[in-house]
């Protein structure tokens, strides 16, 4: 199970790799153009990203700061939100690296933000719902940005086995 989520980790980074890629090709006001995505614009979006996974992180280490809402905007530039994501992607490899299986058997309790309510689950479906929201929303920065007139990218796990994650398939 562990190898299962230090592929997705290393998945994770891959693709907002790509997906950043393409967005510094962008105009500034293309990236914060309302584009109808849940968050509106590609910027918005990626911001979101972040945001989500700072708030996960969390709660997972007890480390880190947490944003007030799911909306806030951590980073107004592309350049900085870039940086950031890189070092929010290589601080997800270094704690997935370090769990063990008991602890992802172990009960993991926080509140939630939205509707606030505590909530207590293992830690593995948890892990699970964190790298599924990443793709969910990566779906989106990629339909805003064919939607620009940008060239499809291609994101799937199994490319990235292919072409970068081969000790995983």
């Amino acid at each position: 199970m562990l190898d299962h989520f230090r592929m997705f980790a290393d998945y994770n980074r891959w693709a907002n790799r790509l997906v950043y890629a393409a967005a510094a090709e962008l105009t500034d006001a293309e990236l914060r153009e309302n584009r109808g995505a849940f968050f509106g614009s590609l910027l918005s979006t990626l911001n979101h990203i972040l945001v989500a996974d700072r708030i996960w992180m969390k709660r997972f280490t007890a480390e880190g700061n947490t944003p007030a809402s799911l909306d806030t905007t951590l980073h107004e530039d592309l350049t900085g939100l870039t940086t950031a994501r890189a070092a929010e992607d290589e601080r997800i490899i270094a704690w997935i690296d370090n769990l063990s299986d008991e602890r992802l058997g172990a009960l993991l309790s926080y509140r939630t933000l939205t509707n606030p309510a505590a909530v207590t689950q293992r830690l593995a479906p948890t892990l699970g719902h964190f790298f599924n929201h990443q793709t969910h929303h990566r779906g989106q920065a990629h339909a805003t940005l064919t939607g620009l007139g940008r060239p499809s990218l291609i994101l799937d796990l199994a490319q990235f086995l292919r072409t970068q994650g081969s000790q995983w398939a």
